[in-house]
Parts: structure tokens; sequence; C-alpha cells
């Protein structure tokens, strides 16, 4: 029996959108099936999450980013890595090789004008009948919402950042 591919979104102002993707490709991996992870936006760092990624058989991690998008005079750079991890993922999509495929910070990409919305939208509507994908990241845009079988939005309701908690290795990084 083929598997039916489903769209799942993950958005909203809380923390845990990514974290909660993971959650999803480590179900699938458990299955025999093979996880691909585009982050679009995050930068190098040495998250806890990559450092097991390289440890994990079935599980393949590409960085389509320079970091976090705060620098005006880069703008251009930032614009450039997003389209370029764009390119990435229609090839990946078009190579028909995985079961899931997470587009982390995707929703980044309309937001700040580094891709139209339509580009995300055709590139799901092509995909592989089998191929489930997972979008996360802030203001998710309507479309994508529209065109999802699931959308999960994280609500904050108290972060320790606003209480000047600074980011701990292994819970957010």
């Amino acid at each position: 029996m083929s598997l039916q591919g489903r769209i799942l979104v993950i958005t909203g102002n809380g923390k845990g959108k990514t974290t909660a993707a993971l959650g999803t490709a480590f179900r699938a991996l458990g299955h025999g099936q093979k996880v691909c992870v585009l982050q679009f936006l995050k930068g190098q760092g040495r998250y806890g999450e990559r450092l097991m990624a390289e440890k994990t058989p079935g599980l393949d991690w590409f960085i389509c980013g320079r970091g976090f998008v705060f620098i005006k005079e880069k703008i251009d750079e930032d614009r450039q890595a997003a389209r370029e991890g764009f390119a990435l993922a229609e090839k990946l999509v078009a190579g028909d090789q995985y079961d899931l495929l997470i587009l982390d910070e995707i929703t980044y990409l309309p937001l700040y004008d580094f891709l139209d919305v339509e580009e995300i939208v055709r590139l799901l509507a092509g995909r592989p009948p089998r191929l489930s994908v997972i979008i996360t990241g802030r203001q998710a845009h309507p479309r994508l919402i529209e065109i999802a079988d699931t959308v999960t939005s994280m609500e904050s309701v108290k972060h320790g950042y606003e209480q000047g908690i600074k980011a701990q290795q292994g819970i957010e990084f």
C-alpha cells in the first residue's frame, strides 16, 4: 500500500516549531522512512539537533541560510542564500528520494520578500504523491495554511527570555 503524503504547517509565535517538526522526523525514521531537513535563515551554529542529525542514519540535513536576518546591509546575501536553498528544495523534491521533507523557517521567505509564496505552493503541488512536507516558521502565509492538511499554531504563554533567562544548551539550541 502506497502512503499518501501530507502537508503540515507549524506556525505561531511560540517556541517549539522546529522541535515539533523534528519529533515527526524521528517518528518517520523509526518506521524506516528517509527524512531531509532544509533549514532556511538559520546559520552554521552548533545546535544540538544538528549534532544529533550527523549521527542519525536516514536523516539528511542542509543549512540554507547565513543566520537570522538582522543586518539590512546583508539582505541581498540573505535573499541569495534563501533562493539557493529553495532551488535545492526543488531538486530534492524532483529527486523523489525522501518520505518526509522539513522546510524549517521557510515561512520567512515570503514574509521578507525573498520568494513569492506561489513558488512554494507550486513546489508542494508538484511533489511526489507519497512525500510529506512540514513547513515551519512564524506568520505562515494564508496560502500555505490553505493548502495544508494540518496546521498547528504554537502560542507563547510565558517565555524565559522575557524574564532575562539566556538560551540554554540542550533546551534552546
